[in-house]
Order: C-alpha cells, then sequence, then structure tokens
C-alpha cells in the first residue's frame, strides 16, 4: 500500500513539473494565440472600423496586405503596407511619397491592425516574452507576461515594452499595459470589453487608462487599476468587423 502511495505521489509531481515546464512565457503565449483564433487569422481577410477609417487586414501564412482607408471604397486615400513596401494610393492612383514620411505612415497602420488582433504576432522572433508573476484582477487569477522587443524587425518602436495579463483559464488577454516614448513617452493601461468571437476570431474592444506618473512599474499597474487610481482617457473599439477567408486562399 505505501508502494502505491508513493507510486502515486511521484506520478502527481512529476505531471506537476511537466505542467510547470509547459507553461513557461513562450508556451503562456502560444495558448493565448490559439485561444484568440490565431489558426484562423493565419489565413484570414480581416476588415472593421475604427473611428472615421476603415481598415482590412489580407494574412496568409506570414504574407500580409494591411491597408487603411478614408473611406469604405477605398477610392480616396489608402494606405497600403505589405512585407516588402509601403504605398500610398489617391483617387486610385499610386502617389509618390517622402522617404521622411513612410516610417510614421507605415508604422500608423501597422499599430490599428497589431491591436485588433493581439495576442496574435506575439510569437515572431523580434519578441521576447518573460514571465514574471501572476496577478488577481476582479477575482480572476492572470498570468504577468512581459514582453520586449529586438531593434531588427522589432518596427520603429522597439523600445517599448508590454506587459500582459493572461487568463490562467482560457488564455484570455483581459489587461495589457505598456510604455511609449514618442511624443515624451508615457504609460497606457487597458481593460479589455465587448468580447465577441466572429468566425473563430475574438475581438474586443478597450478602455485606455492613464496613471498619474509617467513610467510607473507596468507590474504594478493591475494593483492602480482595481484600485481605481487610473484615468480614463478614451474607449477603442472596432466596428464593422468581418472576417472571411483571405483572397488567396
Amino acid at each position: 500500500m505505501k508502494k502505491l502511495v508513493l507510486l502515486f505521489t511521484l506520478t502527481l509531481l512529476t505531471a506537476c513539473n511537466e505542467t510547470s515546464k509547459e507553461l513557461d512565457a513562450d508556451a503562456i503565449v502560444a495558448h493565448a494565440i490559439e485561444a484568440a483564433g490565431g489558426k484562423t487569422i493565419d489565413t484570414a481577410l480581416i476588415s472593421f472600423k475604427f473611428r472615421d477609417k476603415f481598415y482590412s487586414a489580407d494574412r496568409n501564412n506570414g504574407r500580409f496586405k494591411l491597408e487603411r482607408c478614408t473611406d469604405p471604397g477605398c477610392k480616396d486615400t489608402l494606405d497600403q503596407l505589405t512585407n516588402s513596401d509601403f504605398k500610398r494610393f489617391i483617387n486610385e492612383t499610386e502617389v509618390a511619397v517622402a522617404d521622411s514620411l513612410i516610417t510614421s505612415l507605415s508604422g500608423g497602420v501597422n499599430s490599428v491592425h497589431y491591436f485588433s488582433v493581439l495576442p496574435y504576432g506575439l510569437d515572431a522572433e523580434a519578441v521576447h516574452a518573460e514571465k514574471v508573476g501572476q496577478a488577481s484582477i476582479n477575482g480572476k487569477t492572470y498570468y504577468e507576461i512581459k514582453v520586449t522587443f529586438s531593434e531588427e524587425g522589432g518596427g520603429e518602436d522597439f523600445e517599448d515594452t508590454y506587459m500582459y495579463w493572461i487568463n490562467t483559464e482560457d488564455f484570455s488577454v483581459d489587461f495589457l499595459a505598456y510604455n511609449y516614448h514618442v511624443n515624451e513617452g508615457g504609460t497606457r493601461f487597458r481593460e479589455a470589453y465587448n468580447e465577441r468571437t466572429i468566425n473563430g476570431v475574438r475581438f474586443v474592444d478597450y478602455r485606455n487608462f492613464k496613471p498619474q506618473e509617467q513610467f510607473p512599474p507596468l507590474q504594478s499597474l493591475d494593483s492602480l487599476f482595481t484600485t481605481g487610481n487610473l484615468e480614463l482617457l478614451s474607449k477603442i473599439d472596432l466596428e464593422q468587423v468581418e472576417v472571411n477567408p483571405c483572397s488567396s486562399c
């Protein structure tokens, strides 16, 4: 009997150790991407309206075409970012773009698409994820995942740092925070709401908060949120969201 108890205990400990090993930062991020519909996003054409602009993202297993338009038919001004270049079209005709503007224009297009499908993309080579702990927010437990970027492949904002709170049960990203360094810099905390799944892809809107301190530790922002010490700046809502197979699928 003692041998059976010992064997059961060893088996249980081994299983726990394996689970612990599996749930490192990369594994948690992989689960989160899967839970958000990452496989579908890989080969999807996603369109939505954000504020007064119209966006579409056409992805096919690493190839992408990200667009931002000023009108629903993309006939006025269209900004287009692909794996290889950035182009601007006005009245459906390509126009020259000054080199000094390409970085900011392409960054503006990319950032909206980036946030629209988070945590998709957090497994890229330029992304470095680190599990820094766990936290309880509104009665739920979250993994705290810190994300930094390599200079090569990390985009113009590679120096920014992010923190993601990923639910330990369903791996949903319900909160995130980041600091940024453009325009004197600052810190933001976002709370996801209005969660919905459209053709297998999870979408959320965000309440966008600002702390009093310019650069508090990102890991402290969940406590500032739960104690009411963050200022609500805006809401980030995606409208008219559609998910279809990619154009070349």
